[in-house]
């Protein structure tokens, strides 16, 4: 799953392919432009919008930019 091969990485992206999967793409997609489409747009959901009980109920970005 990761590109330098640590097994220390695999369980992050199988999070982030479970949450792709399990919260974002309920449906399947025509082809590979509207799946590349769905995905994005799902990073941007993920990242932008979703608030994390983790994070205290902000988002990554917000986060992110405070420290």
């Amino acid at each position: 799953m990761t590109v330098s091969y640590d097994c220390y990485q695999n369980p992050l992206a199988e999070l982030v392919n479970g949450i792709l999967k399990g919260e974002f793409l309920l449906q399947r997609p025509a082809g590979l432009k509207q799946a590349t489409w769905m995905v994005e747009q799902s990073v941007h959901i993920y990242k932008y919008e979703r608030p994390h009980t983790a994070l205290k109920y902000k988002t990554p970005d917000a986060v992110h930019r405070a420290s």
